[in-house]
């Protein structure tokens, strides 16, 4: 089983400290980030916050600040950084993607992990989701790896990029609350709903802005190979959240469906 988790970090122009509490508080075994650090420096300041959180920079380049953080439970496979295609006026976007691989009992289960941080443009964000998802199943495809997609989608449920999305893989937060509803339990109770206890279901799993949330924009897709095991759980200070990020984040428990083999 892996611990993911996505987070947009608004470039550390927040509270680093209680960012770095929240990210312990999450476990995860796999961070995807979005707005990571780009200006001079950028490889200087990921490593810090990598090591201040007990992590280490798997994947990501300077364009399009994603990357992907590890723990030293996963073994690091493969890690780089890919753009997408480029639009004019627009910001160069880029994906980060790490292979990685843990040990689950007597097996070891390989993941393909995707950060991605989508277009404000509506059409910029489609073409660049159509174009993440066969880059993402090539790698895992090559790396025998279940594919797994994350991010800030800049977009809300049942809108075009979410539907493309859906029509290939899982979205985590709907798979484990029809499952077995474990929505962020701990996470920040009263800080908006569906992050907490109670909330309006309109507002279930809002993840921005994070001083009051009204838009679920970030998410964890899982491939057709993995099976939503949870989604939440983790201890995280409620007066951390809205001064680490403008963003809340997603964090949820995927395993490799053993029917199916990684």
């Amino acid at each position: 089983m892996l611990r993911v988790a996505t987070y947009n970090v608004r470039g550390l122009k927040d509270d680093r400290r209680a960012l770095v509490r929240v990210i312990r508080a999450l476990r995860p075994d796999v961070l995807c980030l979005q707005e990571a650090p780009r200006l001079p420096g950028w490889r200087r300041e990921r490593r810090a916050l990598a090591r201040a959180a007990g992590l280490s920079v798997a994947a990501g380049g300077r364009v399009g600040g994603t990357a992907v953080l590890i723990s030293p439970a996963v073994r690091l496979l493969r890690g780089r950084g890919h753009r997408l295609r480029w639009f004019p006026g627009l910001e160069w976007r880029s994906v980060a993607l790490a292979v990685v691989e843990k040990t689950a009992e007597k097996d070891r289960e390989r993941y393909a992990v995707c950060s991605a941080h989508l277009d404000l443009q509506a059409g910029a964000r489609l073409s660049h989701a159509a174009q993440i998802m066969p880059i993402l199943e090539r790698e895992a495809r090559q790396s025998g790896a279940a594919p797994v997609l994350a991010g800030d989608l800049n977009e809300v449920p049942g809108s075009p990029v979410w539907r493309l999305l859906e029509s290939r893989y899982t979205d985590c937060f709907t798979a484990a609350r029809d499952a077995a509803p474990r929505i962020a339990a701990g996470i920040a109770a009263g800080i908006g709903a569906g992050i907490g206890a109670g909330g309006d279901d309109d507002r279930a799993g809002a993840t921005f802005p994070a001083r009051d949330p009204r838009a679920r924009i970030d998410a964890i897709f899982a491939g057709p190979c993995l099976t939503v095991v949870s989604y939440g759980g983790a201890d995280v200070r409620a007066e951390d959240l809205p001064v680490a990020s403008d963003h809340l984040p997603v964090v949820a428990e995927i395993a490799v469906t053993p029917s199916a083999g990684a």
